[in-house]
């Protein structure tokens, strides 16, 4: 685990977040945007408090977090020196695919068949138009991930050996916070806690199945390694942030920008993400709603990832994560 830096820059009086002290186990933590942070378990009176518990009795323990936050005589510590952990351990990552009106088009043209006699431009705007009846008439793609490929936010991420083209994909998530179960699209915000920032990571080598080519995608061996899902570092209380589908999102790599979109290119935004997942399956306090991510894959710039590189991303009012990247040593 990296040491969290020393200021924590986000929307809002607090956010929460999981920490821990050299050698010592992780704790739920209430940190302000000042670069101080009090743990939960002392504060709440809960030994054995998480994150993901605090979560289950959000609307309750909402008002004391706000007095805990504008309380200066708590028994508050620096970030300085603490070590950042991913904020919540979900039981359920819910991911969305093609989101991104921008980048779905730069993939549409950039795989045209050679023989296509459209213009690039007669092909962006006949894609962009087949994106707006999507908008309008069709549903999200949404599929499972593993919470076994969440990291945190600073830490090193091993690129397998076996993982021929690994890529960035910087997310908005959404952090369940309520039992959701066939919630409608108008009601669907009210079971959203807050929001964090994912970095789904994926080897374009084997989404598709080589063998099998009628079966589709191969999301559990494409997405699902140890650490490629990078997450948080906070968890921004909802009503902190004014316009969740109005943030910029944008992940630079080795300092060069890569991603840099408004979450208002997204095709269906959060309300329509999370309502469809819950006609299926029951979100639980603590899931994660990945969003999408916009485009300026590696594969958009022919540039994928690899050993040595560095992965900055930020996303308006929730904070930055810094991951590197770390080639797998082979025997």
């Amino acid at each position: 685990m990296k040491p969290a830096a020393t200021s924590a820059p986000f929307a809002g009086p607090f956010a929460l977040g999981t920490l821990s002290a050299p050698g010592e186990a992780p704790f739920p933590a209430l940190v302000r945007p000042d670069g101080h942070a009090l743990d939960l378990r002392t504060a709440l009176d809960a030994p054995t408090l998480t994150i993901r518990e605090l979560l289950e009795r959000w609307r309750e323990r909402l008002p004391r977090l706000h007095a805990l936050a504008a309380d200066a005589t708590g028994e508050w510590q620096p970030l300085d020196g603490l070590c950042v952990h991913a904020p919540v351990e979900p039981r359920q990552i819910f991911q969305s695919g093609a989101n991104y009106r921008q980048h779905v088009i730069d993939l549409e043209v950039a795989h045209r068949s050679p023989d296509d006699p459209r213009t690039v431009e007669e092909a962006r705007a006949e894609i962009a138009e087949i994106m707006d009846r999507r908008a309008a008439e069709d549903l999200p793609y949404v599929f499972i991930g593993l919470p076994s490929a969440i990291t945190g936010p600073y830490d090193d991420v091993v690129l397998p050996s076996w993982a021929q083209q690994p890529d960035w994909e910087l997310e908005l998530a959404a952090v369940i916070g309520r039992p959701a179960y066939q919630v409608s699209v108008e009601e669907a915000l009210e079971y959203v806690a807050g929001y964090t920032i994912s970095n789904d990571l994926t080897d374009r080598a084997t989404v598709f199945r080589r063998d099998m080519r009628a079966i589709g995608t191969d999301w559990l061996r494409s997405k699902n390694a140890p650490g490629f899902t990078p997450l948080g570092p906070w968890i921004v209380p909802a009503r902190s942030i004014a316009d969740p589908d109005d943030l910029r999102v944008t992940l630079k790599l080795n300092g060069e920008t890569m991603q840099d979109e408004s979450t208002k290119d997204m095709i269906f935004g959060i309300a329509r993400i999370v309502s469809y997942a819950s006609q299926t399956a029951r979100l639980l306090p603590g899931d994660l709603v990945l969003t999408g991510s916009p485009a300026g894959n590696g594969m958009h710039w022919g540039r994928l990832l690899r050993d040595g590189d560095v992965m900055d991303g930020t996303i308006t009012a929730l904070g930055a994560q810094r991951t590197r990247c770390i080639a797998e040593e082979t025997q």
